[in-house]
Parts: C-alpha cells; sequence; structure tokens
C-alpha cells in the first residue's frame, strides 16, 4: 500500500471490544477501513458487520486473509488466543494493534518479541494499552517529568468494575484489570516494576464463592516509588478507575470528575460511567487513529511488544504473589532491545 491509501483491517474477534472496534474504525477514524471481521460464533461477526457493510465474516483469521486483502490487524480476542493471530501476522508483515495483553505469559511474549525482530526491520505491532493516551495519565505523566512538585513518591490506583463474567478466576483480577496498572505504572514513573506483593482484606460478599476480592497489589519502581492498587471486580454502583500521584509538595488526582457533579437538598451527586467504553472512549479514539496514521507508513505510535512482553513478566510475578502472599521481585529476561529504542509518543 502507499501512505495515501486507507488501511484494510481485520479484527480478530467480535466481542464487546472487538466490535465497539470495528463500529470506531468504520464512524470515527480516518484513513482504515474494515475489511474483515474473523469470530468463530458466526452470529455474533455477522452481527458486527452492521457497523462495517461490506466487510467479509471468516471463523479463523487464516480463512479472512485467504478470502481478502488485508494490510492490518486488531486482536480482540481473549489472551490466551493473541499468539495464534500475532504469528501470521508477523509472518506476512502486517500491522497490528493487539489488546492487552500482549499474551497471558511471559515466555510466550518474549517468543512474540523475538518473531517481530526476526520478521521486520521495525516494530508493528502495537499493543492496546490506551490508558497511555488518556488525557489525564498524560498528565501525570508531565508533572512527574516537569519535576515542579518534586520528586513522585506514591501511586494511589482504584480499579473498579460492576460485576465479573462467568467463570472469572483470581488470576484474571491480574492479567485482564490489573495488566493496565503493570503498563501504566512505568509509563508515568520513567522506571520499571521490581517487586510485586499482594493483600487480600475481607471479601466482598457479592463476588462470586470462589473469587477471593477485593485485592491490593503492590508494587515498588527502582527508586523506590510505590503503587498501590485497590482491584475491585464486583463493586456493583458501575465502572471507576482512579489514580492519585502523591509527590513531595503535592497530590495530584485523576478519574473523579467524569460528569457534572450536582450539589442540591443537601447532598452532592455525581454520575459514574458504566464501562470502559464510556470512561476512555476518547483515548481509545485517540489510540487507534494514532496507530492508523503510523501503520500507514509502516510504524507504530505507542506502547510496543517490548512493553507488552514486561507488563507480561510483571502479571505472572503478581499472580505468584497472590498465591504466595510473599514480596516477589521482578527479574526480566533481557535488556530492551535497540530494536525498541526509538520511542514513539505513546510510549
Amino acid at each position: 500500500m502507499t501512505p495515501s491509501d486507507n488501511l484494510r483491517v481485520a479484527v480478530v474477534g467480535a466481542g464487546a471490544m472487538g466490535s465497539d472496534h470495528v463500529r470506531r474504525i468504520t464512524s470515527t477514524i480516518a484513513g482504515a477501513d474494515v475489511v474483515a471481521i474473523v469470530d468463530p460464533d458466526t452470529a455474533r461477526a455477522t452481527a458486527a458487520t452492521a457497523h462495517a457493510p461490506g466487510a467479509i465474516t471468516a471463523a479463523s483469521f487464516e480463512a479472512a486473509l485467504d478470502a481478502t486483502a488485508v494490510d492490518a490487524v486488531v486482536v480482540a480476542t481473549p489472551g490466551f488466543l493473541h499468539e495464534p493471530v500475532l504469528v501470521p501476522a508477523l509472518e506476512r508483515g502486517l500491522a497490528v494493534l493487539c489488546e492487552k495483553p500482549l499474551t497471558t505469559s511471559a515466555a510466550d511474549s518474549l517468543r512474540i518479541v523475538e518473531l517481530e525482530q526476526a520478521t521486520s526491520d521495525r516494530p508493528r505491532i502495537q499493543v492496546g494499552f490506551m490508558r497511555r493516551f488518556d488525557k489525564g495519565y498524560q498528565e501525570l505523566r508531565a508533572l512527574r517529568e516537569s519535576g515542579e512538585n518534586g520528586a513522585l513518591l506514591a501511586l494511589h490506583h482504584a480499579h473498579r468494575n460492576p460485576t465479573t463474567p462467568p467463570n472469572f478466576s483470581e488470576s484474571m483480577l491480574i492479567h485482564d484489570s490489573v495488566i493496565h496498572e503493570i503498563d501504566i505504572i512505568p509509563f508515568i514513573t520513567g522506571e520499571a516494576i521490581t517487586s510485586v506483593e499482594v493483600k487480600k482484606p475481607r471479601r466482598n460478599s457479592l463476588a462470586p464463592a470462589d473469587l477471593p476480592e477485593p485485592q491490593f497489589v503492590l508494587f515498588t519502581t527502582e527508586s523506590g516509588t510505590m503503587a498501590i492498587v485497590e482491584i475491585s471486580v464486583n463493586a456493583q454502583f458501575g465502572y471507576q478507575v482512579t489514580t492519585d500521584a502523591v509527590f513531595e509538595s503535592g497530590v495530584a488526582y485523576i478519574g473523579r470528575e467524569t460528569s457534572l457533579t450536582l450539589v442540591a437538598r443537601g447532598v452532592a451527586g455525581q454520575g459514574v460511567t458504566p464501562s470502559f467504553i464510556e470512561r476512555f472512549g476518547a483515548a481509545y479514539d485517540e489510540e487507534v487513529q494514532r496507530w492508523v496514521d503510523a501503520a500507514r507508513h509502516g510504524g507504530i505510535d505507542g506502547p510496543s511488544a517490548w512493553d507488552g512482553y514486561t507488563a507480561s513478566v510483571v502479571a505472572e510475578v503478581a499472580v505468584r504473589a497472590q498465591q504466595s502472599g510473599a514480596l516477589e521481585s521482578v527479574t526480566y529476561a533481557t535488556a530492551k532491545p535497540a530494536f525498541y529504542a526509538t520511542a514513539p509518543r505513546g510510549a
């Protein structure tokens, strides 16, 4: 393709996230067209074509590649199904936007990092850590970089979902939810995570009987900055993600004011977003537009496969900390390759 051509995109996975990306690319994003929707559930794939008239449906990624010309792929399947899409995408030189996590194991993620370097002269995988594109998180990072309030001492994160789907396991608290904080902590602090500990308070009786939550996940970075993540996934009232940043001479807050606050009859009230789509809709739009713009020129503009790998390493250690109850150290298999040295704006 030439830089003036629209990117021909296959969306793999037609669930809530994949369908939302189909709608976004078709109605909000410039420079791309959805040409294929892949899902083994034929009815779900067909339903998603309502947002992308003319797109074909296929039960597998390989079938879609055989049926139509594709330049790029959005991977929106569950994490354990990412690698079977990422491998043929890299082998064919396609641009990739892969929803988090890159894979569900550090070893698998490292293999993807190695394959990307072997099959391309530049990064082609952008990982869907969309919080990097949220204005609030960008402002926190800029505030830390400015040094205006001294050193960043600690972060307080709250990640609350209204309910969990069936068969949601304890490890999914990390791999499906806290993975976002695992990525955003190095983004804000500019440092790698070096240790993890998990604390389990009194259990929420509204959670499934086999799901011990909420949990507090304690991360420490290279300089000793601590980040505390409250993960509560059966909070009932809606979807809420907040961060407090504690500096030497100030405290910054994001995520609390997402709608009008009304004070009346002696009571103050504010709406709460029902899901991640409303809370981070603008960030998703920014993320996908920047990916499309970069992919049309052969690159990425956001978190790389290396960022996906380091997040997978920390997530694996965090799951171990859930089980052990001990402070667990984080060790990365290798230093960051020069291949990933040029950081795009969203890195």
